[in-house]
């Protein structure tokens, strides 16, 4: 596996990765399909994307980690999402990815990251608490757009 910098060229395949995870539902809090320009402008160089990294096997993307600024949060803080295709997830993708994030937000000086994550997402919630993120909010009335509470459990991760 090897795990880079994104590039804008890898919008593509970042957002057909994403798109098959919301199509499976119950890991996002995504509901709505991304454009590759979506994807390129939210997570690789937008003006709220500040750093953005990929997995790779193989020559395809099997993972992605972002971190950009989120409208409430304190400053110094990221907003951090993870995506790893399904069939392997829990395999070493996230963990690899979030030491690369790591070094990368605490060259731009950030000090806290924060993951907010539906509170269904059984593997989202293992993953960030395995890496070191704990609890520090809870929205248990949050509700998809059909109406279905899930709930969603915010979580930091001072570096």
């Amino acid at each position: 596996m090897i795990v880079r910098n994104a590039a804008p060229e890898d919008a593509g395949a970042m957002a057909a990765l994403l798109n098959a995870i919301i199509v499976l539902g119950g890991t996002t809090a995504h509901q709505h399909p991304k454009t590759e320009a979506q994807v390129r402008a939210d997570y690789i160089d937008g003006p709220e994307a500040l750093t953005c990294v990929v997995a790779e096997e193989d020559g395809q993307v099997i993972g992605f980690q972002a971190v950009g600024v989120w409208p409430g949060l304190p400053r110094g803080w990221g907003d951090i999402g993870t995506f790893v295709a399904p069939g392997v997830q829990a395999k070493g993708t996230g963990a690899a990815l979030f030491a690369a994030t790591c070094a990368a937000v605490r060259a731009k000086g950030l000090a806290t990251l924060n993951a907010t994550i539906r509170a269904d997402n059984v593997p989202g919630l293992a993953y960030y608490g395995r890496i070191g993120f704990t609890d520090y909010a809870r929205d248990p009335d949050w509700a998809l757009e059909d109406g279905r509470k899930v709930g969603r459990v915010s979580r930091r991760f001072d570096l």
